[in-house]
């Protein structure tokens, strides 16, 4: 087999301020949803493996958080994941959206991307260009290029598939040659129950305000085939948040709001699991849980 035939197998990650798109890139390139998304920032609060499968290539991209300037400790915790990833990957996509100027929180992740640019590749990737026209994704590009000596420098659109084909290939090209690290039709490496959160998570955020996105944690307490019924989960979730008010908005008039998330997370979830599931949700309160390490390890951070 020659070099050029030779299948390749490695780790990418994209970086970038919180709600730059590389949630929905990354579900972009695996062709299905393993990353939750949504339009309020810091979302992403695990390092979610989705795998590439391709002849010539096994690629497994690494969705981490947003780098941020943390106020708390989670904040703290989950810029430090990002950074552990940043030395584990074999190439780092850094996200700019085409819609936004490049501001310092740009500028800051640039300057630790320029350490980690000696010995790992880091190419350019110019997001959300459906949102914007020809101009100022070429204006982006040149003010991408003023950054740093980007390895290459992409624009894409993950909504249009604008250029996703194009990033697999340029990402692909910088991983080692290697056998497949997962077996064939893996998506993602993540248990079950932590994809399942995710997705309640994701349902509970939309339509909330302030600071609450940040106060909200899932666990999952139980899951288990239902007694006698070959056809139906049984799954048992908490919804933690730090405040009564918060738990008063989670749940809403009457219940309803929670009966919102739980019809749209059960959706979804079934689609996960190729299953009908009965999804019990509670909401309780973990005082100041963003803060506290001894709650932040309860809750899986």
């Amino acid at each position: 087999m020659s070099t050029e035939d030779a299948h390749r197998s490695g780790f990418a990650c994209f970086v970038g301020r919180p709600n730059a798109g590389k949630s929905t890139l990354t579900n972009s390139l695996v062709g299905t949803k393993v990353a939750i998304t949504s339009s309020k920032p810091q979302t992403t609060r695990h390092a979610i493996r989705g795998i590439l499968h391709r002849p010539d290539a096994q690629l497994i991209i690494v969705d981490t958080p947003g780098l941020h300037r943390p106020r708390t400790l989670l904040g703290r915790r989950l810029n430090d994941l990002v950074y552990e990833t940043w030395s584990e990957v074999d190439v780092v996509g850094f996200c700019v959206p085409a819609d936004q100027k490049i501001g310092p929180g740009d500028k800051f992740i640039v300057e630790e991307l320029k350490k980690v640019a000696r010995h790992t590749p880091v190419i350019g990737v110019i997001t959300k260009t459906d949102l914007v026209g020809k101009q100022q994704v070429a204006a982006q590009l040149l003010a991408m290029q003023e950054l740093m000596d980007f390895a290459e420098l992409i624009p894409v659109s993950a909504k249009d598939a604008f250029q996703i084909d194009e990033l697999a290939n340029v990402l692909v090209g910088q991983l080692p040659e290697g056998p497949q690290l997962y077996p064939d039709g893996d998506i993602t490496d993540e248990p079950e129950s932590t994809l399942i959160a995710e997705l309640i998570r994701e349902a509970a955020l939309e339509g909330v305000r302030d600071e609450l996105p940040h106060s909200l944690a899932v666990t999952i307490e139980e899951m288990i085939p239902r007694e006698g019924r070959e056809d139906l989960i049984d799954v048992h979730a908490v919804i933690h948040v730090e405040r009564n008010s918060q738990k008063a908005i989670v749940i809403g008039r009457g219940g309803e709001r929670l009966r919102n998330v739980g019809s749209e997370a059960r959706r979804q979830i079934q689609a996960l699991l190729g299953s009908k599931i009965y999804l019990d949700l509670h909401v309780k309160i973990a005082k100041d849980w963003q803060r506290d390490p001894k709650q932040l390890g309860k809750l899986g951070f």
